[in-house]
Protein backbone atom coordinates (compact mmCIF):
# COMPACT_ATOMS: atom_id res chain seq x y z
CA UNK A 1 0.00 0.00 0.00
CA UNK A 2 1.12 3.51 -0.95
CA UNK A 3 1.85 6.31 1.75
CA UNK A 4 -1.16 8.33 0.97
CA UNK A 5 -3.59 5.18 1.29
CA UNK A 6 -2.79 5.05 4.65
CA UNK A 7 -3.27 8.13 5.78
CA UNK A 8 -6.37 9.15 7.80
CA UNK A 9 -9.63 10.46 5.53
CA UNK A 10 -9.41 14.29 5.04
CA UNK A 11 -12.34 15.78 7.94
CA UNK A 12 -15.27 17.55 5.99
CA UNK A 13 -15.03 21.10 7.20
CA UNK A 14 -17.68 22.17 9.76
CA UNK A 15 -20.00 24.77 8.78
CA UNK A 16 -18.18 28.02 8.53
CA UNK A 17 -17.97 30.93 10.91
CA UNK A 18 -17.39 34.96 9.35
CA UNK A 19 -17.07 37.81 11.64
CA UNK A 20 -16.46 41.49 9.66
CA UNK A 21 -13.31 43.33 10.72
CA UNK A 22 -13.96 46.94 10.02
CA UNK A 23 -16.26 45.41 7.16
CA UNK A 24 -14.13 42.53 5.61
CA UNK A 25 -15.79 38.69 6.63
CA UNK A 26 -12.76 37.09 8.00
CA UNK A 27 -13.61 33.16 8.88
CA UNK A 28 -12.87 32.11 12.43
CA UNK A 29 -10.92 28.70 12.06
CA UNK A 30 -8.01 27.19 13.97
CA UNK A 31 -4.88 26.11 11.86
CA UNK A 32 -6.39 22.53 11.60
CA UNK A 33 -9.11 23.28 10.15
CA UNK A 34 -7.72 25.95 7.36
CA UNK A 35 -5.63 23.17 6.36
CA UNK A 36 -8.43 20.38 6.81
CA UNK A 37 -11.01 23.19 4.03
CA UNK A 38 -8.19 23.49 2.24
CA UNK A 39 -7.46 19.78 2.12
CA UNK A 40 -11.05 19.01 1.49
CA UNK A 41 -11.51 21.07 -1.50
CA UNK A 42 -8.16 20.04 -3.06
CA UNK A 43 -9.11 16.17 -2.64
CA UNK A 44 -12.45 16.57 -4.59
CA UNK A 45 -10.81 18.82 -7.30
CA UNK A 46 -12.78 22.17 -6.86
CA UNK A 47 -12.25 25.20 -7.99
CA UNK A 48 -11.87 27.64 -4.63
CA UNK A 49 -9.92 30.48 -3.70
CA UNK A 50 -8.00 31.77 0.10
CA UNK A 51 -7.02 35.22 0.93
CA UNK A 52 -4.68 35.41 3.57
CA UNK A 53 -6.06 38.96 5.36
CA UNK A 54 -3.67 41.39 7.06
CA UNK A 55 -4.09 45.03 7.75
CA UNK A 56 -3.42 46.26 4.02
CA UNK A 57 -6.10 43.92 3.03
CA UNK A 58 -8.71 45.04 5.03
CA UNK A 59 -8.00 48.50 4.92
CA UNK A 60 -8.10 48.23 0.98
CA UNK A 61 -11.27 46.62 1.07
CA UNK A 62 -13.01 49.15 3.30
CA UNK A 63 -11.45 51.62 0.58
CA UNK A 64 -12.54 49.81 -2.53
CA UNK A 65 -15.54 47.97 -3.09
CA UNK A 66 -14.48 45.94 -5.99
CA UNK A 67 -11.80 44.55 -3.40
CA UNK A 68 -14.17 44.23 -0.84
CA UNK A 69 -16.61 41.61 -3.09
CA UNK A 70 -13.10 39.96 -3.58
CA UNK A 71 -12.51 38.80 -0.06
CA UNK A 72 -16.23 38.87 0.90
CA UNK A 73 -16.46 35.96 -2.41
CA UNK A 74 -13.65 34.27 -1.08
CA UNK A 75 -13.67 30.72 0.15
CA UNK A 76 -11.76 31.19 2.82
CA UNK A 77 -10.09 34.73 4.56
CA UNK A 78 -7.84 33.99 6.96
CA UNK A 79 -6.50 36.10 9.87
CA UNK A 80 -2.83 37.49 8.88
CA UNK A 81 -1.33 40.32 10.81
CA UNK A 82 -1.85 40.13 14.58
CA UNK A 83 -3.73 43.40 14.90
CA UNK A 84 -6.61 41.68 12.41
CA UNK A 85 -6.38 38.59 15.11
CA UNK A 86 -6.89 41.03 17.67
CA UNK A 87 -10.19 42.40 16.57
CA UNK A 88 -11.25 38.72 16.26
CA UNK A 89 -10.52 38.13 19.66
CA UNK A 90 -11.67 41.33 20.99
CA UNK A 91 -15.28 40.49 19.06
CA UNK A 92 -15.58 37.40 21.18
CA UNK A 93 -13.57 35.17 19.21
CA UNK A 94 -11.20 34.28 22.07
CA UNK A 95 -7.83 32.16 21.29
CA UNK A 96 -8.05 33.06 17.64
CA UNK A 97 -4.79 32.89 16.07
CA UNK A 98 -3.02 34.76 13.28
CA UNK A 99 -3.25 32.16 9.96
CA UNK A 100 -0.55 33.46 7.65
CA UNK A 101 1.24 32.85 4.15
CA UNK A 102 4.34 31.70 5.04
CA UNK A 103 3.35 28.95 7.61
CA UNK A 104 0.12 28.12 6.42
CA UNK A 105 1.88 27.17 3.13
CA UNK A 106 4.75 25.08 5.22
CA UNK A 107 1.69 23.32 7.13
CA UNK A 108 0.06 22.58 3.92
CA UNK A 109 3.27 21.62 2.42
CA UNK A 110 3.92 19.02 4.72
CA UNK A 111 0.39 17.32 4.63
CA UNK A 112 0.81 17.35 1.16
CA UNK A 113 3.80 15.60 1.00
CA UNK A 114 2.18 13.15 3.01
CA UNK A 115 -0.38 12.35 0.69
CA UNK A 116 1.71 12.55 -2.24
CA UNK A 117 -0.46 15.71 -3.36
CA UNK A 118 1.50 17.50 -5.90
CA UNK A 119 1.06 21.51 -5.43
CA UNK A 120 1.56 24.33 -8.30
CA UNK A 121 3.58 27.39 -7.48
CA UNK A 122 2.94 30.69 -9.50
CA UNK A 123 4.07 33.80 -9.30
CA UNK A 124 7.20 35.82 -8.33
CA UNK A 125 10.40 35.79 -10.21
CA UNK A 126 12.05 32.57 -12.04
CA UNK A 127 14.96 32.96 -9.89
CA UNK A 128 12.87 32.95 -6.76
CA UNK A 129 11.09 30.27 -7.83
CA UNK A 130 14.10 28.07 -8.28
CA UNK A 131 15.52 28.66 -5.02
CA UNK A 132 12.28 28.40 -3.44
CA UNK A 133 12.33 24.59 -5.56
CA UNK A 134 15.78 24.06 -3.81
CA UNK A 135 14.77 24.71 -0.36
CA UNK A 136 11.42 22.78 -0.42
CA UNK A 137 13.80 20.21 -2.05
CA UNK A 138 15.51 20.13 1.29
CA UNK A 139 13.35 20.70 3.73
CA UNK A 140 10.20 18.46 2.27
CA UNK A 141 11.90 15.96 -0.03
CA UNK A 142 8.86 14.21 -0.86
CA UNK A 143 6.98 17.09 -1.75
CA UNK A 144 6.08 17.30 -5.77
CA UNK A 145 6.35 20.32 -7.30
CA UNK A 146 3.84 19.44 -10.28
CA UNK A 147 5.00 23.23 -11.70
CA UNK A 148 5.85 26.50 -11.50
CA UNK A 149 5.25 29.83 -13.58
CA UNK A 150 6.46 33.37 -13.39
CA UNK A 151 4.15 35.38 -15.00
CA UNK A 152 5.70 38.91 -16.78
CA UNK A 153 4.72 41.85 -15.05
CA UNK A 154 2.29 43.42 -16.84
CA UNK A 155 -1.03 42.63 -18.19
CA UNK A 156 -1.60 39.17 -19.63
CA UNK A 157 -2.69 38.70 -23.29
CA UNK A 158 -5.91 36.47 -23.47
CA UNK A 159 -4.01 33.91 -24.98
CA UNK A 160 -1.36 33.96 -22.59
CA UNK A 161 -3.82 33.95 -19.98
CA UNK A 162 -5.68 31.03 -21.66
CA UNK A 163 -2.28 29.21 -21.21
CA UNK A 164 -1.55 29.94 -17.73
CA UNK A 165 -4.74 27.85 -17.16
CA UNK A 166 -4.21 24.86 -19.18
CA UNK A 167 -0.58 24.88 -17.76
CA UNK A 168 -2.10 24.35 -14.27
CA UNK A 169 -4.52 22.69 -15.35
CA UNK A 170 -3.01 20.18 -16.82
CA UNK A 171 -0.23 19.73 -14.35
CA UNK A 172 -2.79 18.14 -11.93
CA UNK A 173 -1.91 19.67 -9.13
CA UNK A 174 -5.04 20.25 -6.86
CA UNK A 175 -3.52 23.17 -5.02
CA UNK A 176 -1.81 26.50 -6.92
CA UNK A 177 -0.07 28.85 -4.61
CA UNK A 178 0.02 32.22 -5.73
CA UNK A 179 2.41 34.99 -5.22
CA UNK A 180 1.32 38.18 -6.54
CA UNK A 181 1.48 40.71 -4.12
CA UNK A 182 -1.93 42.07 -2.73
CA UNK A 183 -4.29 43.01 -4.28
CA UNK A 184 -3.45 42.14 -7.21
CA UNK A 185 -2.83 37.94 -6.56
CA UNK A 186 -6.64 38.27 -5.04
CA UNK A 187 -7.59 39.50 -7.96
CA UNK A 188 -6.43 37.18 -10.32
CA UNK A 189 -7.59 34.65 -7.75
CA UNK A 190 -11.16 36.04 -8.13
CA UNK A 191 -10.88 35.93 -12.23
CA UNK A 192 -9.60 32.24 -12.47
CA UNK A 193 -12.18 30.47 -9.94
CA UNK A 194 -14.15 28.05 -12.30
CA UNK A 195 -11.57 28.35 -14.78
CA UNK A 196 -8.48 26.81 -12.80
CA UNK A 197 -9.56 23.32 -11.70
CA UNK A 198 -7.70 23.71 -8.12
CA UNK A 199 -7.64 25.70 -4.74
CA UNK A 200 -5.93 28.47 -4.89
CA UNK A 201 -4.01 30.27 -1.66
CA UNK A 202 -2.40 33.88 -2.17
CA UNK A 203 0.65 33.89 0.00
CA UNK A 204 2.31 37.35 -1.05
CA UNK A 205 5.62 37.39 0.42
CA UNK A 206 6.16 33.59 1.46
CA UNK A 207 7.92 32.83 -1.71
CA UNK A 208 10.91 34.84 -0.77
CA UNK A 209 10.84 33.98 2.72
CA UNK A 210 11.05 30.30 1.80
CA UNK A 211 13.15 30.46 -0.74
CA UNK A 212 15.74 33.11 1.28
CA UNK A 213 15.27 36.19 -0.69
CA UNK A 214 14.03 38.14 2.04
CA UNK A 215 14.62 37.43 6.12
CA UNK A 216 11.23 37.02 8.25
CA UNK A 217 11.41 38.33 11.66
CA UNK A 218 12.83 36.29 14.74
CA UNK A 219 9.91 34.09 15.92
CA UNK A 220 9.60 36.15 19.75
CA UNK A 221 8.70 39.26 16.68
CA UNK A 222 6.36 36.99 15.70
CA UNK A 223 4.56 35.81 18.30
CA UNK A 224 4.28 39.37 19.85
CA UNK A 225 2.80 40.91 16.78
CA UNK A 226 5.92 42.50 15.80
CA UNK A 227 6.58 41.32 12.42
CA UNK A 228 5.50 44.33 10.56
CA UNK A 229 8.05 46.19 12.38
CA UNK A 230 10.73 43.72 11.19
CA UNK A 231 9.51 44.41 7.20
CA UNK A 232 9.00 47.73 8.11
CA UNK A 233 13.25 47.64 9.27
CA UNK A 234 14.20 46.42 6.29
CA UNK A 235 12.25 48.32 3.73
CA UNK A 236 11.72 51.77 5.20
CA UNK A 237 11.30 53.88 2.05
CA UNK A 238 8.13 51.13 0.65
CA UNK A 239 6.20 50.29 3.31
CA UNK A 240 6.69 53.42 5.93
CA UNK A 241 4.32 55.45 3.31
CA UNK A 242 1.77 52.62 3.31
CA UNK A 243 2.44 51.43 7.16
CA UNK A 244 1.78 55.49 8.39
CA UNK A 245 -1.25 55.14 6.17
CA UNK A 246 -3.03 51.96 6.49
CA UNK A 247 -2.01 51.38 10.01
CA UNK A 248 -3.81 54.94 11.28
CA UNK A 249 -6.77 53.96 9.31
CA UNK A 250 -7.17 50.56 10.81
CA UNK A 251 -6.88 52.18 14.40
CA UNK A 252 -9.53 54.57 13.79
CA UNK A 253 -11.90 52.03 12.00
CA UNK A 254 -11.46 49.35 14.19
CA UNK A 255 -11.77 51.47 17.37
CA UNK A 256 -15.04 53.46 15.73
CA UNK A 257 -16.02 49.35 14.98
CA UNK A 258 -15.65 48.34 18.85
CA UNK A 259 -17.06 51.47 20.55
CA UNK A 260 -20.48 51.07 18.01
CA UNK A 261 -20.46 47.49 18.99
CA UNK A 262 -20.13 47.95 22.76
CA UNK A 263 -22.91 50.70 22.36
CA UNK A 264 -25.33 48.44 20.79
CA UNK A 265 -25.15 45.92 23.41
CA UNK A 266 -25.59 49.00 25.98
CA UNK A 267 -28.70 49.96 23.89
CA UNK A 268 -29.75 46.34 24.25
CA UNK A 269 -29.93 45.83 27.38
CA UNK A 270 -33.39 45.22 29.05
CA UNK A 271 -34.40 48.27 31.48
CA UNK A 272 -33.56 48.68 34.58
CA UNK A 273 -30.62 45.77 33.97
CA UNK A 274 -27.56 47.02 35.82
CA UNK A 275 -24.62 47.16 33.83
CA UNK A 276 -22.26 43.88 33.67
Amino acid sequence: MSGASELPALVVHEERLREPVIGAPIDVLSWDQACERIGHWAAHRESRYVCICNVHSVVTARQEPGFHQVIAQADLATADGAPVAWMLRRLGHAGQRRINGPDLMLRYFALAEQRQEPVFLYGNTPETLERLRQRLAQRLPGLRIAGMHSPPFRPLTPEEDQAVVELINASGAPTVWVSLGCPKQERWMAEHRHRIRAVMVGVGAAFDYHAGVLERAPAWMQNAGLEWLHRLAADPRRLGPRYLSTNTRFIALAAQQLLGRRRVTRDDRTPGTPPA
